[in-house]
């Protein structure tokens, strides 16, 4: 785990930097090909949709635009001279369709392989080309499988249009796909639910990498467990808004943003034991006018969670779970799926939490009798695990198991970067950095390749700081649209991450200089100074230089970033979120850099300053309880040695 300070600390002061002109797209594409010349996009860009294309996808071309600074139109045919944006449907014979036969990308081992031998093996897949006619005017075009697909490919979009090289564009033609068919978050962990703000910026993230799920469960909201069967308030307390408490306005509010980013938003309720209690015959009543009013707000899917109430093991116990997961899924078909239902008004399966999700609990013989209990539930619901331990990194072999006890392969639900065991320390490094601070993950573990044959669905169970947990999730938005370990590049999708936060170079890098310290295991940026240092000193020749240089630099980075954050809405966010780990990293190095310099200094309350911590929810129904943390970061090395150093002053 030791390695040399100046290594680390060198390599992370030049990850953030771009180089080069290629087009860097994230989640990394299965095919992308630059072609030669330049392509200039006119003022005005004609937006061409077929009549296959849902008003939600043109408005997003029309935002996407606009936001860059070019003016749309709506146009039916080509508009000579200027740049055209053609939406359509692969392989319907629409204006985009024709275009890419004519471009000869139908004619392309990738667009072949992808759109004819793939189909089984990925989805929401989609052809985005930019090209240049012969006087340089862009044209541009995106056929898809489905209008979603076709969403997915204005992404793409996006981000090309963000790389313009001297004003003018390289073209390029993408052919491109996700591996597994649903993708996202599931916001369950134990403490304060994310403010509606933050959710919302999420939606936008999402819809910028490519994600379309999000399973809303948060633990602490009363509305999800506790009051399960009552509805969400019409008022609550600014005290409660704080902790994040939603009312029914805010609840339609998320469910129409989540709506403009095409992500499924999945409401998710908590019955607890009542599910499988033989004496509560109305639960299912209960739940379904609870879906009902939760419908009012604008859902369109429907989770059940009956985890963390105890692992039943009673064959009729198991029976009953699983028959009442089978009617309430024909209930909701009854009311909103039926013939001749409004197609803005149906419901999308459910999706199943059941008691046990890590099968490592029990023997092999009652978690084959548990999950075969429910082979017989509809197959189009999807039930979750978090595979052989509730910390598991997706693995073909957990999925294996339990894909044969239940008659199909299981949906994921990975608690990562998630850390309401670990909630005093963050987890904003690369992936694999993260994996070796979670104490309860595996720190050898690796990705593994997978398709919708295999996983279904991958979301992911963030840190309660929602804001920073993008960068985690930026990575396993990579990781889950392209699963190839060719793919995947650990380093360059955290890199990119981190470029996707801030986009601006200075304050990148000062965040990327930071991470090893705002990490509770800073030992790697501080050990070998810190050694050094105690060295010179029982060699009776104290030498503080170098880790005063150190420590300047730490509190430069942490004065550089602060600014920068708090300009920019999105990065704002993240600052709130790890703001008591910054100001008390801030404070910490200044303390050291003034002992080891013999000036006169204050010394920091670590344990007890408001600035320096943060509140948490704990517990789930009757239980929820609210208490303060206290931030940890370079707890490891750096406020050790600090105590160490007010030792030194106190035995002068």
């Amino acid at each position: 785990m030791k390695r040399l300070s100046l290594i680390f600390v060198a390599f992370f002061a030049v990850v953030c930097v771009w180089a080069g002109n290629d087009y860097v797209i994230y989640p990394v594409p299965h095919f992308i090909s630059q072609g030669a010349g330049q392509a200039l996009v006119t003022k005005t860009v004609y937006i061409v949709p077929s009549a296959a294309i849902d008003n939600i996808t043109v408005d997003r071309a029309k935002t996407i635009l606009e936001a860059l600074g070019y003016k749309t139109e709506e146009a039916q045919k080509i508009k000579k001279g200027s740049t055209n944006l053609l939406l359509g449907i692969y392989g319907s014979d629409d204006l985009a369709d024709k275009e890419t036969a004519r471009l000869g990308i139908k004619q392309t081992g990738q667009y072949k392989q992808f759109f004819t031998e793939g189909g089984s093996r990925n989805t929401g897949r989609y052809v985005f080309n930019l090209s240049g006619s012969r006087k340089g005017t862009a044209q541009m075009v995106i056929a898809g499988e489905n209008t979603d697909a076709v969403f997915y490919g204005l992404a793409t979009m996006k981000q090309v249009l963000t790389q313009d090289f001297n004003s003018s564009f390289i073209p390029v033609t993408v052919v491109d796909g996700a591996d597994i068919r649903d993708r996202g978050v599931i916001e369950g962990y134990y403490g304060v639910p994310y403010s509606a703000d933050v959710t919302k910026d999420l939606f936008r993230f999402m819809a910028d990498y490519k994600m379309n799920t999000y399973m809303y469960g948060a633990k602490s909201d009363p509305y999800h467990s506790r009051y399960w069967a009552d509805p969400y308030p019409t008022e609550i307390t600014e005290e409660q808004r704080n902790i994040g408490y939603l009312t029914q306005d805010m609840m339609r509010d998320l469910t129409s943003v989540a709506r403009a980013n095409k992500i499924d938003f999945i409401w998710a309720i908590h019955p607890g034991t009542a599910f499988t209690d033989p004496e509560n015959k109305g639960v299912l009543d209960q739940i379904m006018h609870k879906f009902e009013a939760m419908h009012a707000l604008g859902v369109r899917q429907f989770g059940v969670f009956v985890d963390d109430v105890g692992v039943p093991s009673d064959d009729a116990l198991l029976r009953l779970g699983a028959d009442r997961l089978t009617e309430l899924q024909r209930r909701i078909d009854a009311m909103w799926n039926g013939p001749g239902a409004n197609p803005a008004d149906t419901v999308k399966p459910l999706h199943y939490v059941p008691q046990l999700y890590a099968f490592s609990w029990v023997n092999i013989e009652q978690g084959k009798r548990f999950f075969s209990s429910l082979r017989n539930v509809p197959a189009k619901v999807r039930i979750y695990i978090t595979g052989r331990a509730v910390w598991s990194v997706p693995n073909s072999e957990d999925i294996r198991i339990v894909g044969e006890w239940l008659g199909r392969e299981p949906s994921w639900w990975w608690n990562y970067p998630c850390n309401d065991n670990d909630v005093t320390k963050l987890f904003i490094a690369d992936t694999y950095t993260n994996f070796r601070d979670e104490k309860h993950v595996d720190s050898q573990a690796r990705f593994e390749p997978f398709s919708i044959s295999n996983l279904p669905t991958l979301i992911s169970n963030p840190m309660q700081q929602g804001a920073a947990s993008k960068i985690a999730l930026f990575s396993i938005a990579d990781y889950s649209w392209n699963s190839s370990s060719q793919s995947f590049d650990n380093q360059k999708s955290w890199r990119a991450a981190v470029k996707a936060m801030f986009n601006q170079r200075t304050a990148e890098q000062a965040f990327c200089q930071l991470v090893p310290f705002l990490r509770y295991f800073d030992s790697d940026a501080l050990a070998y100074h810190v050694r050094n240092y105690k060295r010179s000193v029982a060699e009776g020749r104290p030498d503080p230089v170098a880790l005063c240089r150190e420590m300047q630099a730490v509190i430069w980075r942490c004065q550089t970033i602060r600014p920068a954050m708090e300009s920019r809405e999105e990065a704002k966010y993240v600052y709130d979120d790890i703001r008591p780990w910054l100001l008390k990293l801030e404070a910490m190095a200044s303390e050291v850099k003034a002992r080891l310099e013999g000036k006169p200094t204050q010394t920091v309350d670590l344990d007890n300053n408001p600035e320096f911590q943060f509140p948490i929810l704990t517990g789930m129904g009757a239980d929820i309880s609210l208490s303060m943390k206290t931030a940890e970061p370079a707890a490891e090395v750096l406020q050790p040695f600090l105590l160490w150093l007010r030792e030194q002053s106190a035995g002068k």
